[in-house]
């Protein structure tokens, strides 16, 4: 017993730390999930934290093409302008742009729980103003140029780069108005409308629409992120929190099982410890039942004895069934196979059980198949099954009614036996209840039948260790039939060619060898 309580110790309730981990890591994690979504705001710190490595990643993946940008505006304006202005705007502009790619990359190099969520958050938007500017600046080197087609051009320019920063920026709301505004500002600038109806004054306000539309689809694609990093983190949460309800549900069936098989360990192996003084308490009790040593003084002490001795038989009938049942569990039940002839089995329990029956008056009829071969099964167990299911259809069956046992062959070729009764059945659902250990039905309770509810319990757990299959059907009102089949590989269907080999052997024995003739 020590052992079996120091493996459940190390097992169940000392500290494994592989377990411990795991289960500190689920509940970290479900954590970190809650907090995002009962946070308010753009979400929680994690949530700012992603929108800020998201602007991140955006601004490094476009800085390439923003460069790009400005080398095709500087060549296309060396036909208006002079190569030191371009060179001076050009440069400027690039280090603005190297500026904003430097603090994304060393920013996507920090550490989550290191990052200052406000700092960063006015760090960029600095960088994106100063971009904007720089961007702004390409008005300068075409503002005095008497070329329409050079304003233009720089107009386009700046509402296609305007709609690429809004696209960039849109995680940061506050990066997104620092860039846009200097542009919107220049491009006012450089139209300067003289008064509100000319065409510079259109274009202009087609310019700040446009630019009030990109800033409205930054706002927009800012709330699909801030919305998506949501539904992430709905599904980590569902996740872990599914991992971590998987993880106590294994703990808890780990131990259970390590308590079940602690429990029938115990009882297997405590078979004599508990029968032998159960066996001297009947044989004494036997001994003064039938006055072996003289009379009793006292009357009543024989009718005692009696008592004591039919309590003794009840108490050992009940812990065979439990140690029959904890060694099916703990898998210590050995079967000793051999050739088995299921209907002679059948046919001693019918006779053992035709007394109780009588007794009841009850009519136990038998249907069989003839010529069944042999089993090879464990003669003990089947007896034992076949017993246990005849015994509860005789205790269930009131007095007049009648019980069939039918076997023969099954569907697969193997072999199955029927007990059926006129009983008053089982409801449907309590079948699961009289299935389970220590199980009893109502029928049962009202009738005060003795039994202790493991009769079919050990059925099922003989006929599973056999490879056979326990059906039991019933209908309140109409009775009980349980059927028992064993696999087709526990046929035995040599044994009938085997037995005709011999007879023809001794017939050709006896041809060859005639007995001899008295000589009178």
């Amino acid at each position: 017993m020590s052992e079996v309580t120091a493996e459940m110790i190390e097992r169940g309730r000392g500290g494994d730390p592989r377990l411990i981990a795991e289960r500190r890591r689920l509940s970290l994690k479900v954590r970190e999930a809650r907090e995002k979504l009962t946070s308010s705001g753009s979400g929680h710190r994690t949530f700012d934290v992603e929108l800020l490595r998201l602007y991140a990643e955006r601004r490094r993946g476009a800085s390439i093409g923003l460069i790009c940008v400005s080398l095709a505006i500087a060549i296309v304006a060396m036909q208006w302008v002079t190569y030191e202005s371009i060179g001076l705007w050009l440069g400027m502009n690039t280090a603005a742009i190297l500026i904003g790619v430097g603090l994304a990359t060393f920013f996507l190099k920090q550490p989550a729980t290191n990052v200052n969520v406000i700092y960063w958050g006015r760090l960029f938007t600095v960088a994106e103003t100063i971009q904007g500017i720089g961007w702004a600046l390409s008005i300068y080197i075409v503002f005095d140029v008497q070329e329409p087609r050079a304003a233009a051009f720089v107009l386009i320019a700046l509402l296609l780069v305007g709609a690429m920063n809004a696209t960039v920026t849109a995680s940061i709301p506050a990066a997104v108005y620092g860039g846009l505004m200097p542009m919107t500002i220049a491009i006012v600038g450089l139209l300067r409308p003289a008064s509100l109806v000319d065409t510079n004054a259109l274009l202009a306000e087609l310019a700040f629409g446009t630019q009030l539309y990109f800033a409205v689809m930054a706002r927009r694609l800012y709330i699909s992120s801030v919305e998506a990093l949501s539904f992430q983190a709905e599904k980590d949460e569902l996740i872990a929190e599914l991992e971590q309800s998987k993880t106590n549900s294994d703990l808890a069936r780990r131990r259970a099982e390590e308590s079940n098989m602690a429990k029938s360990r115990f009882l297997a192996t405590m078979s004599h410890e508990l029968r032998t003084p159960l066996n001297a308490i009947l044989g004494f009790s036997e001994v003064m039942q039938g006055e072996l040593f003289g009379p009793h003084a006292v009357p009543a002490y024989k009718e005692y004895s009696g008592d004591i001795h039919s309590s003794g038989e009840h108490l050992l009938m009940l812990i065979n069934e439990i140690l029959d049942l904890s060694r099916v569990e703990a898998g210590r039940y050995d079967l000793r196979e051999e050739s088995v002839d299921l209907q002679g089995v059948i046919d001693e329990c019918r006779h053992l059980m035709t007394l109780r029956a009588r007794k009841k008056d009850i009519t136990i009829s038998q249907t069989m198949t003839t010529a069944l071969p042999r089993l090879w099964a464990d003669e003990r167990a089947v007896r034992q099954v076949a017993l246990n299911l005849l015994s509860n259809a005789i205790k269930f069956t009131p007095p007049g009614g009648s019980v069939t046992i039918k076997a023969g062959w099954s569907q697969d070729r193997g072999q199955f036996f029927s007990i059926s009764d006129t009983g008053q059945g089982i409801p449907e659902n309590e079948i699961a209840v009289v299935m389970s250990s220590f199980g009893r039905g109502t029928l049962a309770q009202k009738t005060a039948e003795e039994g202790t509810g493991l009769g079919l319990p050990i059925v099922k757990g003989l006929v599973d260790l056999h490879g056979g299959t326990f059906t039991l059907k019933s209908r309140v009102r109409e009775g009980t039939e349980v059927t028992v089949a064993f696999p087709p590989g526990r046929v035995m269907d040599a044994l009938p060619a085997m037995a005709v080999e011999q007879q023809e052997r001794r017939s050709h024995q006896r041809d060859l060898n005639p007995p001899l003739r008295s000589a009178a």
